[in-house]
């Protein structure tokens, strides 16, 4: 299911000004996912996206927590659970822990990010089971970039993005940890298009996300999404090409929004 959450070129005009003036706690935002099944989009999945407040000893953090499963009547086909959650600090939504728990028709992976800001590291922890069903583990220390941010904290941001400020073309790159990887996602404005959706009729920013330097998005602008041109900037639908097909993402329901 990660290509449907990364359904979520150079630095060009899109601007951000390092606040939070977007994400509250409290948001809850769910989607159905569609997959192209013998010539059919057909709905399989629901997505979850909401936000809370969690209070540490020294500090409150937001925590972005992301979840997919499939319906019950697919999970017999192929089951899945997965869970991605990013913790962050809710003015500038840069995140300090992340976590990845994903079951996938019998497939189990976790992994763990502890950012290390004032060193630019990240302590990792990967884990799979190995065939007979014992815990394989692996830890490493990562050196990364000062801005990047893992898949999850990058969704929330690109809904920070002062797009209104950008021009059709404008493009903006963003320096994402995925496996133990750093990538470069690519987002262009499109320009503006009104979408029906479960919450009503919208304008929309019409956003291509790209990956610089992977074959896993496919096509020339064929990874869309749409946010509302709004304060709120929902994604209400996004649409994905992937090596093994495509399919959709389209909102049900949207609640706890900030304005």
């Amino acid at each position: 299911m990660k290509q449907v959450l990364i359904i979520g070129v150079l630095f060009l005009t899109f601007y951000s000004n390092g606040q939070n003036k977007t994400i509250p706690f409290g948001e809850k935002l769910v989607f159905t996912a569609s997959y192209n099944m013998s010539g059919l989009l057909t709905d399989i999945a629901q997505v979850t996206m909401e936000t809370s407040k969690i209070k540490t000893s020294s500090s409150t953090l937001m925590r972005l927590k992301c979840t997919a499963a499939t319906f019950s009547n697919f999970d017999s086909f192929f089951k899945v659970r997965d869970l991605y959650e990013s913790y962050v600090s809710p003015t500038s939504l840069t995140p300090y822990l992340y976590k990845r728990d994903i079951n996938e028709g019998g497939y189990y992976k976790f992994m763990q990010y502890k950012y290390r800001r004032k060193t630019n590291t990240v302590e990792s922890i990967k884990k799979k089971y190995r065939s007979d069903g014992t815990i394989w583990e692996e830890k490493k220390q990562l050196t990364i970039n000062s801005s990047t941010k893992d898949l999850v904290a990058t969704l929330y941001t690109l809904r920070n993005l002062d797009i209104d400020k950008a021009g059709v073309g404008d493009a903006s790159s963003f320096k994402v940890l995925f496996d133990n990887d750093e990538t470069t996602v690519v987002f262009k404005y499109m320009g503006k298009e009104t979408i029906s959706s479960k919450i009503g009729k919208k304008e929309c920013y019409k956003i291509a996300i790209s990956l610089r330097g992977s074959d896993l998005l496919k096509g020339n602008n064929s990874n869309i999404i749409w946010l509302t041109a709004d304060a709120n900037k929902v994604p209400v639908l996004a649409k994905f090409k992937i090596p093994v097909g495509n399919g959709e993402l389209k909102i049900k329901s949207a609640t706890g929004l900030k304005h």
